[in-house]
């Protein structure tokens, strides 16, 4: 075999090899400027609408959590007694719904679809309740719980509360549609205790 068969045999080892290099080069190339990023799991997608709701709960409990503070802040002897207790609940609650690791959420209303703890007896959260928070301090995006502020009567300021108590219960129960079984059972149990905060702060909460 002379130059012409060795030049041949290269010729065909070239071509051979140039017919892999697409695949090889099609394997190396990430999405297309069109692909976009990948979709997260079921189970990611889960997590973040989780993590979602209790943020959303917990804003919503901080409404009552910055009544109480409003109303005890403008009528300390009259109502602090009364109130102190039914407060260090809701920040519990507060607590309790925040997700591990965040500070308590700007607040929101309680008409909105989210769950909120109204605070009562059998708080789920455990531990002292935070001496002040988040939510609390920064009020409501209206600007505050009590949007004509806070009545002067303290009988009426109790009627403001207990009924914000009960537009908060009403908002857990229907955060709990389609919530996973540990929130829901939280939301539960925070909704039941805005119901006992909306009758001790009214008629139950008398003689």
């Amino acid at each position: 075999m002379g130059r012409s068969g060795l030049t041949r045999r290269h010729a065909l080892a070239t071509a051979a090899t140039a017919v892999g290099v697409p695949g090889v080069l099609a394997g190396c190339t990430g999405p297309g400027p069109g692909g976009g990023a990948a979709r997260p799991s079921a189970a990611e997608a889960a997590r973040r609408a989780e993590l979602a709701l209790l943020r959303r709960s917990a804003a919503v409990s901080g409404v009552l959590l910055a009544g109480y503070d409003e109303a005890l802040g403008a009528h300390p002897a009259a109502l602090g007694a009364r109130l102190a207790p039914l407060r260090e609940a809701a920040a519990r609650h507060v607590a309790a719904l925040s997700p591990p690791g965040e500070r308590a959420p700007a607040t929101a209303s309680p008409d909105s679809r989210t769950a909120s703890p109204g605070s009562g007896a059998g708080s789920p959260g455990t531990g002292a309740a935070p001496a002040a928070t988040g939510a609390a301090a920064s009020g409501t995006a209206a600007g505050g719980a009590f949007p004509r502020g806070v009545p002067a009567e303290p009988g009426a300021a109790l009627a403001e509360l207990a009924a914000l108590a009960s537009r908060t219960a009403a908002a857990h129960t229907a955060a709990l549609v389609g919530a996973p079984p540990e929130p829901a059972r939280l939301l539960a149990s925070v909704a039941a205790a805005g119901a006992a905060h909306a009758y001790l702060l009214g008629e139950g909460g008398r003689g």
